[in-house]
């Protein structure tokens, strides 16, 4: 396979001639941090399929998530906009939150399915579930839905055991709520789900619909949030036991093993020179789990945090023959997946404000980006705070710092959740090419002119909060035990009795 041949004027003859338009494949990995990967450097992770799509696609090294939670995060992939827009704040969705991700957003699949698009979400939703089902994907613009609506560790774990059977996976998981539920569409197909074949019927059931989807000629968008590598780990038969370094290994090579199955139908359905697949994941390593919660490489602190380990996140873009193979260090985040997408379907984007910028010139002419800027909030944003750090090209000022029970246990005080927030003024300003750990604040008088930079970091801060209305908080809503997902609704013990 010949993957340097075209660019950007092929993408162009793709885009206005083709019999069909472009197909999208988007991998997001969970709690997965900068470093964790083979192709990023990590030493002894097994991601062959990963670093196949790495060496034969663009590999991007400053690509961000918009907050260091998952449910936020996820929000702002598939709507192009800022987790404070759509109201997923502060924190995180659960089983029987009364929110969601409001149904007057516009998904990704929501865009596409005006054109004709096949459209399916398989994995972990994390944006609500609601009263009667009202924010599962098939109420977003999926066509279809495989899998747990939330984290997998939302639910007693006595259940989830790793290969060989009877042996406990690492870790603790909620307790006093419903045994976790694998949902096919909007009904519960078994509950507790059994994790050990967990990812090889989201293996399945993901090729089934796009040979299906290509049999039929039919443009389609898969959207495959995993599980992988969240706490606590697990893996099935064909991957636990099959790295060297352990349970957050074994995950990560579950994962990758579907990745290449995918890549396998794609080019056994013909379609793998149409298709654009995109990998990146929703937030940083959970450092308070030591070596099983993940790692942010060179960056400082992870999950939970405002930090760069706690937002910057490895990212793929493939593209057989459309994209050349290569590394660009331009500015991009996952809000901008929507708007790109959008542009090479040439669908129309939602009459709203957007936060995302078009990728088209990055990935198929290793281009420039639009994007000058990062925007950095923390778990729980507030008006009254705005934003804790921005990104201006190469350097970062923050605002505000805080640590997070999510980044403990590390040797670096500033992660941990002991680390109160802290008001900067001036701001703590970083050159990240320079100092990608953010060790080393710059300071008046050196060769970076500090007063002038933050001048034109404070102008640009002004101007995004002053364009920022915040949404009503989904999370804020509560919750209702009556609401977690049962398949037995009208027994009398709950939870205990939601066994199918």
């Amino acid at each position: 396979m010949d993957f340097t041949r075209l660019g950007f004027v092929a993408l162009l003859c793709v885009c206005a001639h083709a019999a069909s338009p472009p197909n999208f494949l988007v991998l997001f990995a969970d709690d997965l941090g900068f470093g964790d990967l083979g192709c990023y450097g990590h030493p002894s992770s097994l991601s062959p399929n990963l670093d196949r799509l790495a060496a034969g696609g663009l590999r991007f090294t400053d690509f961000y998530c918009t907050s260091p939670l998952c449910s936020p995060s996820r929000a702002s992939l598939l709507t192009g906009r800022y987790q404070t827009r759509s109201g997923i704040y502060p924190g995180v969705l659960y089983p029987g939150s009364v929110g969601g991700l409001p149904l007057n957003e516009t998904t990704i699949a929501e865009v596409l399915k005006p054109l004709g698009y096949a459209t399916a979400a398989v994995g972990k939703w994390h944006l609500g579930v609601g009263p009667n089902g009202t924010f599962l994907p098939t109420r977003q613009g999926f066509d279809e839905y495989l899998g747990i609506p939330y984290s997998h560790d939302m639910g007693p774990c006595h259940n989830l055991t790793c290969f060989p059977p009877d042996v406990k996976c690492f870790g603790m998981c909620d307790v006093g709520t419903v045994l976790v539920p694998l949902m096919h569409n909007e009904d519960i197909k078994e509950q507790p789900v059994n994790f050990l074949d967990l990812e090889r019927a989201y293996s399945d059931f993901s090729a089934s619909f796009i040979a299906s989807a290509s049999k039929r000629k039919q443009p389609f968008f898969l959207y495959y949030p995993s599980h992988h590598t969240h706490y606590p780990q697990y893996a099935g038969p064909g991957a636990a036991g099959k790295t060297s370094r352990g349970p957050f290994g074994d995950s990560l090579l579950e994962f990758d093993n579907t990745v290449g199955k995918l890549l396998a139908t794609l080019e056994e359905s013909g379609v793998i020179n149409n298709t654009l697949v995109f990998f990146t994941a929703d937030n940083g390593p959970s450092l308070m789990r030591m070596s099983r919660g993940g790692n942010a490489g060179a960056l400082r602190c992870g999950k939970g945090t405002t930090y760069e380990g706690g937002m910057r996140e490895p990212a793929i873009a493939f593209w057989p023959g459309t994209i050349t193979p290569g590394v660009t260090r331009e500015l991009a985040s996952s809000l901008d997946i929507l708007p790109t997408i959008a542009r090479l379907a040439g669908a129309r984007v939602p009459q709203v404000a957007l936060d995302g910028f078009d990728m088209t010139e990055i990935l198929t002419n290793q281009g420039k980006s639009k994007r000058e800027a990062i925007m950095f909030y923390p778990s729980d944003p507030s008006e009254q705070l705005g934003l804790f750090a921005l990104r201006l090209e190469k350097y970062k000022a923050h605002f505000y710092t805080r640590g997070s029970t999510h980044s403990s246990t590390t040797p670096d005080k500033e992660c941990s959740a002991f680390s109160v927030l802290n008001f900067h003024d001036p701001p703590l300003l970083f050159d990240l090419e320079a100092d990608p750990s953010e060790r080393y604040p710059l300071v008046p008088g050196g060769e970076t002119d500090v007063p002038a930079l933050l001048e034109r970091i404070k102008k640009v801060k002004e101007q995004f909060e002053a364009s920022m209305s915040f949404g009503e908080s989904e999370i804020g809503k509560g919750s209702d035990p009556q609401l977690e997902p049962c398949c037995s609704p009208e027994c009398s013990q709950k939870p205990h009795c939601c066994q199918c």
